[in-house]
């Protein structure tokens, strides 16, 4: 295996790298402890799941750059750049990565705002009179 490897993540508008090398389990996002960063339970666990479903927690150091979006979408998208590190380490990860839904990218986001309205949907208000 490599030194380092390194992979992206998205989700909505926030976009993680992550640098994936042999260690003893710290994950770092933006230079503080994940439990730190993500102050939320299962934010944390988001980060985590795919180490514990290929079983390989405490193997690697994984440091995360995240930028843009919220707290929730980078938890998520970490959570892919994750799982595609470890598909492209060991591609006997894959199936179990996949069935556990790991490796789809979550395409939703922000609908665009439309001309003649406040928001995406929401007019203006009526006045009949």
């Amino acid at each position: 295996m490599e030194k380092q490897k390194n992979s992206v993540g998205r989700r909505k508008e926030a976009v993680t790298r992550v640098f994936l090398s042999k260690g003893e389990g710290k994950i770092i996002v933006n230079d503080k402890d994940y439990k730190v960063y993500f102050p939320l339970v299962y934010l944390q666990n988001q980060v985590e799941r795919p180490l514990k479903t290929v079983d390989v927690t405490g193997k690697f150091d994984i440091k995360i750059n995240a930028g843009g979006g919220g707290v929730k979408g980078q938890a998520e998208a970490a959570m892919l750049g994750i799982a595609r590190i470890l598909v492209e380490m060991n591609p006997d990860f894959r199936p179990a990565l996949k069935a556990a839904g790991l490796l789809k990218r979550d395409p939703r986001s922000v609908e665009r705002k439309k001309f003649g309205h406040k928001k995406a949907r929401r007019s203006y208000q009526f006045s009949k009179r």
